[in-house]
């Protein structure tokens, strides 16, 4: 770093007061959960594909239900796919087994288990959500904090120059530019919250179509004679897939 950036920022933290110095700690505050939800949801995106990608293509290659239960029956789906593929089978079996023994069940077996995945793919939506209003509220809040942080220290500036009586422009340039430096970390906080916010929504927006698409797919498996658990009634998958690409 300048050796004239290193005085003069060290300069403008020695000027400041205690509400400079708390503005300071906000956007440090709100850089660090900024990075942090970066690298968190980028990781958790990465391996959600993966596992998404290989779920899909195992799920479609399988020759029924029951081998798709099996498959991701010895460990507990995370991903949305498999995770909304275990709840409707699971829910499809219990209204087998079970019928509609309480008002949350009632209904055909089409429309509880249409209930069922249309909340494991609620869940799924605010799960996927989850952080981004911080990203929202610091992109929308940073630079309107660094803007009060620098209206704040050129006002001590200024104040500071009136009791000492000297207004020349060398002496009020320093000052004044130190507290423009609140401005500029404003903006470098605000700055990749946006971004991140953005690129987030537009892949969990992606991740959504796409879960929908799948989840259009897996009803219709599901509701056409299929008896889960049962490998010799379940309809074989890939004729569906056949169907499906007629």
């Amino acid at each position: 770093m300048d050796p004239q950036q290193t005085a003069g920022f060290a300069s403008f933290l020695a000027q400041t007061d205690a509400i400079g110095k708390a503005i300071l700690a906000i956007m440090l505050v709100m850089s660090i959960a900024t990075w942090y939800l970066i690298a968190t949801k980028t990781l958790t995106i990465s391996l959600e594909r993966r596992k998404s990608a290989r779920f899909l293509e195992a799920f479609w290659d399988a020759p029924s239900l029951g081998s798709v239960e099996k498959h991701i029956e010895g460990a507990h789906p995370d991903d949305p796919f498999s995770h909304l593929t275990w709840h409707a089978i699971s829910a499809s079996r219990h209204h087998q087994r079970s019928g509609a023994a309480k008002l949350a069940e009632a209904g055909s077996g089409a429309e509880f288990l249409s209930r069922a995945m249309r909340r494991v793919i609620d869940e799924d939506t605010a799960r996927l959500e989850s952080g981004l209003t911080v990203l929202a509220s610091v992109g929308s809040t940073a630079p309107f904090v660094g803007l009060f942080g620098t209206v704040w220290g050129v006002y001590h500036a200024l104040v500071a120059i009136g009791l000492s009586g000297q207004g020349t422009l060398d002496k009020v340039a320093g000052p004044v530019g130190e507290a423009l430096i609140m401005t500029a970390l404003g903006l470098a906080v605000a700055i990749p919250a946006v971004l991140a916010y953005n690129g987030f929504v537009r892949a969990n927006r992606l991740v959504l179509a796409q879960l929908d698409a799948f989840a259009h797919d897996l009803y219709a498996v599901l509701t056409t004679g299929a008896h889960v658990g049962d490998p010799a009634a379940v309809l074989p998958l890939k004729p569906v897939m056949a169907a499906k690409g007629a």
